[in-house]
């Protein structure tokens, strides 16, 4: 096989699917980059032991085949030449070629028939919905994902297909995100499914804030994602999910309606120093309209603002950077805020008057 090809085509191509590839993988060819030559272009496929990316790029490249590179060393040897530089491959027994100009570099291969493929289900159906959609729901629920939790479980990001609505769920057991899609094609039956922490991440990154039309399939074993250019293969989670359903408090009668901005900017303010780490919490303070924060340590801050509130006065602890990641992901000009005692968690929720909320977020107190 033999072909030619810019170095911003290939390196577009690279930069998208190498945060895939592991430098130091159980299985040595999964730090091999998959190439695959044909009418519809050339495709590169990398993966790790959890998901497979693949993406295509358009074209005649020649002659048709496959064959294996090192993922990360091609990379190393693209990215330093010349804007409009023109790379070409030629492949022969267990090494490659690559001549650019006056430049050229031999690279080892493996035998591409050795480069594991993931089986994938057939399924039963597929879910159509927008990029910028998905791309929102992943993006408003991944950061409360758990790492390295001994509930596995945890170390993923939930995905619900509802008849008529697409919903993302993450929590590690003192925050929860809650976030959700209408879909314009109903689904037959409700399913879920865990992708895993690492591959939720990428599939993100890939996604775009567009109007684009993406496919998905939830299987038994995985889920499988086209974008077109790019197709994303995911392993799942085997376990079940929390009923997170029971955690979420009901949206009171009279919540808290404080301006997002001003809130995370007060928040901001008062958040622990990095000397205190051990101790993230913050007072929060509820009084008629009026809402007190305050951290204690080595250094204290206080910080008052006006909020509408006629509920009762109440002093609660929560962890202050949960707080504030949750005000940053909701998109509102104002926030709702939930909380019944001081020891039930915290709801909030995207201020809207004349609808219903797509997102909750919900934190758990902190006692102090």
């Amino acid at each position: 096989m033999n072909f030619v090809i810019t170095r911003e085509t290939l390196l577009a191509a690279l930069q998208t699917i190498i945060s895939v590839v592991e430098r130091n993988p159980s299985l040595p060819i999964r730090s091999n980059l998959f190439l695959e030559n044909s009418a519809e272009g050339l495709r590169l496929t990398v993966q790790d032991e959890e998901m497979q990316l693949t993406t295509t790029v358009e074209g005649d490249f020649g002659e048709a085949g496959s064959a294996t590179l090192p993922a990360r060393t091609l990379l190393e040897r693209a990215r330093p030449l010349d804007t409009g530089d023109e790379l070409a491959f030629s492949f022969a027994e267990e090494q490659a070629t690559i001549v650019s100009g006056r430049r050229r570099f031999v690279l080892p291969t493996l035998p591409a028939d050795e480069f594991p493929q993931f089986e994938l289900d057939e399924g039963d159906g597929a879910i159509a919905i927008q990029q910028g959609l998905l791309k929102a729901l992943l993006e408003n629920t991944t950061f409360a994902m758990a790492q390295q939790d001994i509930r596995f479980y945890l170390n993923g990001l939930l995905l619900e297909a509802q008849p008529d609505r697409l919903r993302a769920v993450a929590t590690d057991g003192h925050r929860l995100a809650w976030a959700e899609a209408e879909l314009a094609l109903p689904v037959k039956e409700v399913k879920q499914l865990i992708i895993p922490r690492k591959g939720a991440l990428e599939l993100s990154k890939l996604l775009m804030d567009s109007d684009a039309e993406t496919t998905i399939r939830m299987t038994e074993n995985n889920i499988h994602v086209d974008l077109g250019q790019h197709v994303f293969v995911s392993k799942l989670i085997d376990g079940r999910f929390p009923d997170y359903a029971r955690v979420v408090p009901e949206q009171g009668e009279t919540p808290v309606v404080a301006e997002r901005d001003r809130l995370l900017q007060e928040l901001d303010i008062v958040k622990p120093d990095a000397s205190n780490e051990r101790s993230p919490g913050i007072r929060v303070s509820l009084s008629k309209d009026t809402l007190q924060l305050q951290s204690r340590g080595d250094s204290e801050a206080f910080s008052e603002m006006n909020v509408e509130y006629v509920g009762d006065e109440m002093e609660l602890g929560f962890n202050a950077l949960y707080l504030k990641e949750a005000v940053d992901h909701i998109r509102t000009d104002s926030v709702n805020i939930t909380v019944s005692s001081p020891k039930s968690g915290c709801l909030l929720m995207p201020h809207v008057p004349d609808g219903e909320s797509d997102a909750k977020y919900v934190i758990m107190p902190l006692l102090l």
